[in-house]
Order: C-alpha cells, then sequence, then structure tokens
C-alpha cells in the first residue's frame, strides 16, 4: 500500500492567547487548514485577525496554545533546524555593510552542512539576473530602491531551496507597479524551485493573482471562514486582471470577508446583551 504524502504545512485546531487574567486576547480561535507540497496558497483576512501570528506558528517563532502545527510531518522547530524553512519578513532586512550578492549568499555561507546535505543550491547569481538585479550585485543596500532591496531579499530566502518559504506582506510598502513586478518575480523563482509558499496579504487582487488557493480569516478571534480554491491557468501575466474569471474570484473572496466580519459583529453585539 502506497504511503502518502504528508502535507507540506499542516495547521490543526491552532490556538493562540496572549496575556493573563483580564488583559487575556484570544489572537487564534482553533484555525485549521493544510497545504500541500508546491502549492502557493495565501492567508487574507481584517487586520489584527492573527494572519501573522499563524505564520510565526509555522515559522517555529511562537508556540500554539492548543492545537498543533507541522511542516513536512515534523514539529516547526525541528524543520527550522532542518533548515526546511524560509521566511520574508515585510522589511527586507539586509546587511548594510554587505554587497547584494554577498547578503544573498550569507545563508548558504554560514549553513554548508546542512546546504550538502539538501538538494544542491541554486546559482545565486543567475537568480539575481533573473530578478532584474545582475547588475546590482556589487552595490550595498543604501544603493538600492526599496523595490529592489525586496527582490534581493525573496532571492536570499530562496539561497538554501526551502521546503516552505513564508511570506508576511512583503510587497505592503511599494508602489502598484513595482509590487505587480516583483510578483512577477517571486512567481518566476517559485515555478522553477518548486517551493510551498504560504503567502499573507491585504490585498484581495494579489491573492488571487498569486494563489493556487486563499485561506479566508476572520475578524479576531482569527479562525478561517473559507478556502477558496484558484482555478487560473497559469503563467498569469498582466492581462490577468482583464479576465472576468479574475474578477469573479475576488468578489468571491470580498463576499466572504464580508460574511466574517458581519459573523463577528453579531457575536460582539450578543455578547454585550449577555
Amino acid at each position: 500500500m502506497e504511503q502518502a504524502t504528508p502535507a507540506a504545512i499542516e495547521v490543526s485546531a491552532a490556538r493562540r492567547v496572549y496575556g493573563y487574567g483580564a488583559s487575556t486576547t484570544v489572537a487564534l480561535g482553533a484555525v485549521d487548514f493544510t497545504v500541500a507540497p508546491g502549492r502557493f496558497v495565501s492567508l487574507i483576512g481584517p487586520s489584527g485577525c492573527g494572519k501573522s501570528t499563524v505564520l510565526r506558528l509555522v515559522a517555529g517563532l511562537e508556540t500554539p496554545d492548543a492545537g498543533r502545527v507541522l511542516v513536512h510531518g515534523a514539529t516547526p522547530a525541528d524543520a527550522c533546524a532542518a533548515k526546511l524553512i524560509g521566511f520574508v519578513p515585510q522589511t527586507p532586512a539586509l546587511l548594510p555593510w554587505l554587497s547584494v550578492l554577498k547578503n544573498v549568499t550569507l545563508p548558504q555561507r554560514i549553513n554548508r552542512k546542512a546546504s550538502k546535505r539538501r538538494a544542491p543550491h541554486p546559482d545565486m547569481r543567475e537568480l539575481l539576473r533573473k530578478a532584474g538585479l545582475g547588475d546590482a550585485m556589487d552595490k550595498l543596500p543604501a544603493q538600492l530602491s526599496g523595490g529592489m532591496q525586496q527582490r534581493a531579499a525573496i532571492v536570499r530566502a530562496f539561497g538554501l531551496r526551502p521546503e516552505v518559504l513564508l511570506m508576511d506582506e512583503p510587497f505592503s510598502s511599494l508602489d502598484e507597479f513595482t509590487r505587480e513586478s516583483l510578483q512577477d518575480q517571486l512567481l518566476g523563482l517559485w515555478n522553477e524551485l518548486a517551493t510551498t509558499v504560504l503567502f499573507v496579504t491585504h490585498s484581495v487582487s494579489e491573492a488571487v493573482r498569486l494563489s493556487d488557493a486563499v485561506v479566508v480569516m476572520s475578524a479576531r478571534p482569527g479562525r478561517v471562514v473559507d478556502v477558496v480554491e484558484i482555478d487560473l491557468p497559469r503563467p498569469r501575466g498582466e492581462r490577468l486582471f482583464e479576465k472576468r474569471e479574475f474578477h469573479a474570484y475576488e468578489d468571491l473572496i470580498r463576499d466572504r470577508l464580508r460574511g466574517a466580519w458581519r459573523s463577528a459583529d453579531i457575536a460582539k453585539a450578543g455578547g454585550a446583551g449577555r
């Protein structure tokens, strides 16, 4: 009998509570979803619903108060130790005294043993060229625009060929055209390296354009209200925005978000009346 391949990410009844006593805040209710290997999945929901908290649980930066989180069948801590997880924060966090090339190759240099145990790591010079940074390899971060710095951060995250790449609103501070350009760069790298991506965003259009599926979360305490499968052909170029199917998915996700807000308001009103 053939053994089933474990999910790349499994979040089961994960709950997260901050504070103590009267100051307790339930950030996440019982959150459940899975991500199959190689898929691109986005998390979307109202501000403060716990999207980034979910990402931190998967990254092993926090521990759930109840439930469990697994990455390729292992705990996040073990997955991190095995270099299975890459993380791209909202800001690039490049070291200002290192060139772009030295910044993006730093993970490989400090994790040589892990690199040898895994599949050959990608040619970082080639990835930089594919990301439009071929002429910037020897420059310092301060000499780059914000969009170029974020491209370098994305290339760096692919350096150890992580099985799972976690991205916390990496394009939120960029203008629309730079954002779309970086989306294209990201999709190109993702397609080439077959990495599983869990992507946090506030943008419905960004989620639809990038994703195989969109996990819609409610207002705090965060919970999953729907998982919308995005059945649009790839590659997804700029003409995607002209397609009726694209806008139908946008409308569907916005409707799910409005429903989540209404449910939260009803629950609050019920609590106030008791």
